[in-house]
């Protein structure tokens, strides 16, 4: 009784990851008696007594809170469109813009222009999944200069690591500044940029293969 598969590792539909009463199922794991059993392809993720699969791939779907990576792609009146890499775009109100006071006839394109990359965070989702972002918190910001590259929604968590700690890792040993997106967009700033890059990259390779944070930290010189 308890956990079969260990944390990090690979399973495919069917496989029981647990048995008894000591874990819960979370997304992509359901229950068929004392078995936790997996519905998908995926990773073990195990918090506390919650066991969930980080799927292999898939597409982006927005959940209120999330951090993205969007780009400016219309503007009106009351605010910004924002291409966040989801079936809908997304409106950036002026409201949740800026904590400056906007004059309605204010030219927009000061603030945010066409084509520019920001960092928000999903506010609301509607029922008919319209999405309202804001840039009222810590990290959010226009995104000047840098490079954006693109890794599977799904490889977020694994760049990010536990609280925060690859990505804090990757910061620190490449000396670069780095802004991860859940939808999939990562944005990176610093002379080692390309560097960087081949550590993420790699991330989102080997995401599933233990030994990852060792093979990175001697991958940027850390050790």
């Amino acid at each position: 009784m308890g956990l079969i598969i260990k944390e990090k590792e690979f399973v495919i539909p069917g496989d029981v990851i647990a048995e008894g009463i000591d874990y819960l199922p979370g997304n992509g794991v359901f229950r068929d008696g004392d078995q936790l059993v997996a519905q998908q392809i995926g990773i073990v993720n195990l918090d506390n007594r919650l066991i969930k699969l980080v799927p292999l791939t898939g597409a982006y779907k927005p959940k209120i809170g999330d951090v993205v990576i969007g780009q400016v792609v219309n503007m009106g009146f009351n605010g910004w469109t924002i291409d966040i890499c989801f079936s809908n775009l997304a409106m950036l109100s002026v409201r949740d813009a800026t904590s400056d006071f906007i004059d309605k006839k204010a030219d927009l394109s000061r603030y945010y222009d066409f084509d520019d990359y920001i960092t928000a965070k999903v506010l609301n989702i509607s029922k008919s999944n319209l999405i309202d972002l804001t840039m009222k918190g810590h990290g959010l910001m226009k995104l000047k200069d840098g490079i954006i590259i693109d890794v599977s929604p799904s490889k977020v968590p694994r760049i990010i690591g536990k609280q925060g700690s690859m990505i804090t890792m990757l910061k620190n040993l490449s000396n670069c500044k780095i802004s991860v997106g859940q939808n999939g967009k990562v944005w990176i700033d610093g002379d080692n940029s390309g560097k960087a890059i081949e550590a993420i990259k790699l991330i989102e390779k080997e995401s599933h293969i233990p030994g990852l944070t060792e093979k990175i930290e001697k991958m940027l010189g850390g050790k």
